[in-house]
């Protein structure tokens, strides 16, 4: 009885500590890959590959959900406007949403749905059936081989699909406020008074910093999976549920950055 009390109250701190383990063991595998960006020979070709697989084929779902998205805002912030007979400021509102936290978080979000898990998993799958040991078995750096491409494109991906997120989702705004009796001239006019060239590039940095995250992430996880089947299950769900907490972490401190820059 008394030794279940104790290993209950022990749990918390256990997790804590292997939490800080695990930490620890990726930042350390970052520090040492980090370089490897920056090497030679650039894989040109796998680099064009991995930027079709997780930007070009992520352009629809992105789309969609800015188009959604801006819609969603023109309604909601229309009614809360047009309590104070205040609809013009509607444009410079969605605008500065959208751009500095909506378009880069929503981006994020989907990139980690799609592009996370799928390279997650196919590194995974790639451990546990012995093709990475295959790899440097022929003297070939697994990490620069297999990694570099991937996290290099999902920087490149993330800011060019914030961009698409941000035009698409302030276009469906405009377009449904014009539905909801907004003067489009006043619309516009509030979004070319306020709005600042700040706002728009808030939103590509954060972008480039989380497609960072997401492939550092997510090839991590998926690079050193373990246990088989199973294994690729847990290292796929890993990927996903740490890239998304990881993506709230980093987007409260660059927004709190950008705060104290006054950008």
């Amino acid at each position: 009885m008394f030794e279940a009390f104790l290993f209950r109250l022990g749990r918390p701190f256990y997790a804590l500590a292997e939490l800080n383990g695990k930490l620890g063991a990726f930042f350390i595998f970052q520090a040492r890959f980090f370089p490897l960006l920056f090497s030679r020979p650039f894989r040109g070709s796998l680099f064009l590959k991995q930027l079709e697989a997780i930007g070009a084929n992520s352009v629809l779902v992105v789309v969609m959900t800015a188009v959604f998205t801006g819609m969603v805002m023109s309604i909601q912030l229309y009614g809360a406007f047009h309590q104070f007979g205040a609809e013009s400021m509607m444009g410079y509102a969605i605008f500065l949403a959208i751009g500095r936290e909506l378009g880069p978080v929503f981006t994020a979000l989907m990139l980690i749905s799609r592009a996370a898990s799928a390279m997650a998993a196919e590194l995974g799958t790639m451990r546990v059936t012995e093709q990475i040991d295959a790899i440097e078995a022929l003297s070939v750096n697994s990490k620069a081989y297999l990694l570099t491409p991937r996290i290099l494109a999902t920087v490149i991906a993330a800011p060019l699909l914030v961009i698409i997120f941000d035009l698409v989702a302030n276009v469906g705004a405009y377009l449904l406020a014009l539905q909801l009796g907004v003067n489009p001239n006043a619309y516009m006019r509030a979004i070319v008074a306020y709005a600042k060239l700040g706002d728009f590039v808030q939103g590509c940095v954060k972008g480039a910093v989380f497609g960072y995250l997401i492939g550092a992430i997510a090839t991590y996880v998926g690079f050193n999976a373990k246990g088989g089947a199973k294994g690729v299950g847990i290292a796929t769900t890993q990927a996903v549920v740490s890239s998304s907490v990881a993506l709230f972490l980093a987007n409260y401190f660059l927004s709190s950055l950008f705060l104290l820059l006054d950008w």
